[in-house]
């Protein structure tokens, strides 16, 4: 039972439930593994390291911070997860998986890992590796949103620049917009965009902006390729392949010498602007800050959306370009026919033609619908040309299909589609070249096997058709046709359907490619909903988890009652009312069930723990709200009455548990009489805190339990004085195994006849250097229950085989008192050994003397270790014989050297009584038949002496032979004289 003082430190328990509620609080799994560790430091007092991956790379958590784990750990670690048991223990180190692939718990502790460490870690860790791994999952949740989010923010920038390409802006506006959009995506404060013409092996800066580079290139002027030779640009048209890093860094990554141009840049980063493997332009974006560079994220960013700025840039050149070549060709006509009608025609023609290629590059981006923009751009179509049967054919992506989403024919609207075969237009498409032809034309091409004339359909008496394409690719086919010789078309129709064709094909895959932009972001968005679902309901089973993780941690599993935490709180809370309520008391009673290892140990463990849920049960029948029960550990209950009137209310409901719980209980097909000990601590105002409150609780049990169980005590200030004493004489028990203050003193074996000593016994002594000399009925309990004893005994054996050897050639031997706690130990004999060879003591010479008590737990393994130690030249005496259980047993089948006959026999032979001789002639005669010595002990008289010869007893020791004294007193000491002899 251990005892804590007011200003104690916070119990194990106390430091354990504190940092799992901590756990509670903490979502991140750095700071959760981080709350592990701690954890486990302060309750073991061992090394503790959490090797956990994050973002695929292996962290070692310690309590000094995160770092790389070592080679060894990682080991340990790889060695853990391959197993197939959770938890590894070799020697001093304890490995548990906390995870069952991200994190692994590595403890070391100062000595070999034991069960009661097991058993007080696997608990808290189960808990604590459910808790790291919600904090995993939580963590990857949020990086998928992250994910997603910039997925959603690149796909925004995407619509964005498609958007500036398609509008009416002229170009520095666009390139500026661009500018913008790239910023969104990364630091792009230094930017420039350049446009690389193949034909004419010339560069032009089409954008630059730099708050460095003072010479600002001419955006208007084409630079011969050649004369930016070595320069990165340059490698960058040339290479074809992005360059990234500081100037060190990119001069290892190109062919050809380097020459720098303009200010030297912290990092720079520049892609190719690529169409068919072919470098078109690039884009360049540089840093001159430190520490603010670009990643290859970045670098895959910029290639990703320099395609789609070339492919915008290419459109609005394209649109520019044809703006310029209707304006040219517009005064060219002007200019050709000026004065003549027919040049007034041909020029309102091509502003028709202009504004009808303007209209159909508005509705690439008007907000209508499939049918709806078809049907204007018929319209538009009809204004240029005779456009009553008209019709729109596509390519499938796989060109195998051809459909016709618009077909208007002799006035009828229809929707077709068909495999590519061997039509008119699939001749255009296949060709790639316009196709105007009548109907002889139509024929000659059926008889040159170019098409089949079956696939034709109603024969048209002019036919115009021409391909509609899109980066030099054919994707569909545009065309008109006339059943009538009153309708036919020319050459200039053919060119005016080929510039609006160039238009319908830019705005068909304009409208194709907003549309996949708008399925994507559809797709986009309802993933993003559905995540964002999913994340919120697993919120919800975190936030029920952690009320579980709190409830388990508050209460009893066993029997559902509150715990020894959730007690604490509450008498904190009590304790906190009554400072400000003085005339108001509280009672705590403090129950251990009796004999509760006696049930376990006879009937098991599911029967104690059936034992303890009646046991819970029963004491909830006898208390009322808001009073509560608690199960503290193992067999220990509390009882919390909120509201006591004086001492002697207390005292009445400890009555009436005792009562209620001694009721007979069936379990296990036997009826047990249950009790317990119950001690009563009155709480009032000068409490300060719980644990005072359940301190006194404690030592009151302590006393109810010494006075013989099935009873309470209350407690008062002698009990409170009682602790403290056992207290310090604790502390001073420990103070004098540091100083080596005990020592043995020796009480002689003398021959009956002579009073020759023929051995000696070590008995302890406490050389206290205040008090004096202490014999062991002083402290020996005190050393017992505080775990002093063993380290004791070992200190005064060692000390006993040294001091015995100063005697001489006398060479008497030596007996030690052996106690039951030493023979539980299956190492006791070896350690023996090892303590002979120190002190260089003669194994023959060696008797151990054990009491009959000590036999009664495990007698077989007794009789091993004395079997072993006999094999050594050790001996074994059979202390106070005649006082156990079975005596006469133990004579037969333990290898005994020696008998002591118990001081009672020794002390009645003085009144001469029959039957006590008659005992100890039975005893004498039984070791001579079985050839074991005897000594008798306890002789203070010499008629006690002379009874003993009488009978044939031939050794004896007491205080009429020599009482004990320390070795000096012994040494050079001549044989004790006795009257008689």
């Amino acid at each position: 039972m251990v005892h804590c003082s007011t200003n104690a430190q916070p119990s194990p328990d106390a430091v354990q439930l504190e940092c799992l509620l901590r756990l509670v609080e903490l979502s991140a799994p750095r700071e959760t593994a981080q709350a592990i560790v701690e954890m486990v430091q302060h309750r073991f007092g061992c090394g503790a390291l959490i090797v956990m991956w994050l973002d695929d790379v292996a962290e070692a958590i310690a309590v000094h911070g995160a770092a790389q784990p070592e080679r060894a750990d990682m080991q340990r670690v790889a060695a853990l997860m391959a197993a197939e048991q959770p938890i590894r223990v070799d020697g001093r180190r304890l490995d548990i998986r906390l995870d069952d692939d991200r994190a692994a718990l590595l403890l070391e502790f100062p000595d070999e890992v034991s069960a009661t460490v097991l058993d007080a870690l696997e608990p808290c860790m189960r808990l604590a590796g459910i808790h790291l791994r919600r904090a995993l999952q939580l963590q990857d949740l949020h990086q998928s949103h992250k994910q997603l989010e910039h997925s959603e923010t690149l796909q925004r920038a995407l619509f964005a620049i498609s958007d500036l390409a398609g509008s009416d802006r002229d170009m520095p506006d666009v390139l500026r917009g661009i500018h913008g959009i790239v910023s969104t995506l990364m630091y792009a404060e230094n930017f420039f965009i350049v446009r690389y013409d193949a034909e004419r092996d010339s560069l032009r800066f089409l954008y630059f902006a730099d708050i460095e580079d003072k010479e600002v290139p001419d955006t208007s002027a084409d630079i011969p390729l050649d004369g930016l030779r070595g320069t990165l640009t340059w490698h960058l048209i040339v290479e074809g392949r992005a360059l990234m890093g500081t100037m060190e860094q990119l001069r290892t990554q190109v062919a050809a010498p380097l020459r720098p141009v303009g200010p030297d840049s912290y990092d720079w980063l520049g892609v190719p602007m690529l169409r068919n493997g072919k470098a078109r332009g690039a884009l360049v974006v540089q840093s001159y800050q430190e520490g603010l560079g670009f990643t290859s994220e970045d670098r895959a960013l910029l290639e990703f959306v320099g395609s789609h700025i070339l492919t915008a840039l290419e459109r609005k050149r394209n649109q520019e370009e044809l703006e310029q070549e209707v304006r040219l060709r517009t005064l060219e006509l002007a200019e050709a026919n000026r004065g003549l009608q027919l040049e007034v025609i041909e020029r309102q023609r091509a502003e028709r033609l202009q504004a009808a290629l303007f209209h159909i590059a508005q509705l690439a981006t008007a907000d209508i619908d499939e049918n709806e923009f078809y049907e204007r751009l018929h319209a538009v179509v009809g204004e240029l040309l005779n456009a009553e049967n008209f019709f729109i054919a596509l390519l499938s992506d796989d060109r195998r299909i051809l459909s016709f989403p618009y077909y208007v024919d002799a006035g009828a609207r229809r929707s077709v589609s068909r495999e590519v075969g061997r039509g008119l237009t699939e001749y255009v498409l296949r060709t790639g070249v316009p196709l105007l032809g009548d109907s002889a034309r139509i024929d000659e091409l059926g008889r040159r096997g170019e098409v089949d004339p079956a696939r034709i359909g109603r024969p048209a008496f002019c036919w115009l058709g021409v391909p509609l394409r899109v980066d030099d690719q054919p994707i569909g086919v545009v065309v008109v046709q006339s059943y009538t010789d009153s309708v036919s078309y020319g050459a200039a129709d053919q060119e005016l359907l080929s510039f609006a064709a160039l238009q319908i094909a830019n705005s068909i895959h304009r409208r194709r490619s907003a549309a996949t932009l708008q399925r994507a972001n559809a797709e986009l968005e309802q993933r993003v909903a559905e995540r964002t679902r999913e994340l919120r309901e697993q919120v919800q089973q975190r936030e029920r988890a952690q009320d579980q993780l709190k409830h388990q941690v508050m209460h009893d599993a066993l029997t559902g009652l509150p715990n020894r935490g959730f007690l604490r709180e509450r008498l904190d809370r009590i304790l906190g009312r009554l400072r400000e309520e003085p005339g108001r008391r509280c009672a705590l009673l403090y129950l251990d069930v009796d004999r509760f290892k006696v049930v376990n140990d006879s009937l098991g463990h599911l029967a104690g723990d059936e034992m303890l849920k009646a046991v819970a049960g029963r004491l909830l029948k006898c208390v009322r709200a808001p009073d509560m029960v608690a199960r503290l550990s193992g067999d220990e209950f509390a009882v919390l009455i909120e509201d006591v009137g004086d001492r002697a209310a207390a005292e009445d409901i400890a009555q009436r548990v005792l009562d209620t719980l001694g009721v007979p209980l069936q379990l296990a097909g036997r009826e047990l009489d249950p009790s317990v000990s119950i001690g009563i601590a009155i709480g009032d105002g000068n409490y300060i805190v719980a644990d005072e409150l359940l301190r006194d609780a404690d030592i009151a049990l302590y006393r109810a339990k010494e006075l013989g169980r099935k009873r309470y005590m209350l407690f008062d200030d002698t009990l409170a004085k009682s602790a403290i004493d056992v207290l310090a004489m604790e502390g001073e028990l420990r103070q004098a195994l540091r100083r080596g203050e005990f020592e043995p003193y020796f009480q002689p074996f003398c021959r009956l006849a002579d009073g020759e000593v023929v051995g000696y016994e070590a008995l302890m002594r406490w050389n206290h250097p205040r008090d004096g000399v202490f014999g062991p009925a002083a402290f020996l309990r005190v050393a017992q229950d505080g775990g002093h004893i063993e380290a004791i005994d070992w200190r005064v054996f060692e000390a006993a085989c040294a001091s015995i050897q100063r005697l001489g050639e006398n060479r008497p031997f030596l007996t030690i008192n052996v106690s039951a706690l030493h023979l539980q130990h299956a190492d006791f004999d070896r350690r023996l050994v090892r303590l002979l060879e120190r002190t260089g003591f003669d194994p023959a010479r060696l008797i151990i003397e054990v009491t009959e008590g000590s036999l009664l737990d495990d007698p077989e393994r007794v009789r091993m270790t004395l079997e072993r130690l006999r094999g050594l030249g050790i001996g074994a005496a059979l202390d106070d014989f005649g006082t156990g259980y079975s005596s006469l047993s133990y004579l037969h089948s333990l290898p005994l050297r020696m008998l002591k006959i118990d001081r009672s026999f020794v002390h009645a032979l003085d009144e001469g009584t029959p039957a006590t001789t008659t005992v100890v002639a039975a005893i004498l005669a039984l070791a001579r038949a079985l050839g074991i010595q005897v000594i008798a002990e306890g002789i203070e008289t010499p008629a006690q002496r002379n009874a003993l010869l009488r009978m044939g007893c031939e050794f004896g020791q007491g205080f009429l032979l020599g009482r004990p004294a320390p070795i000096e007193h012994w040494a050079g000491a001549v044989p004790i004289a006795v009257a008689g002899a």
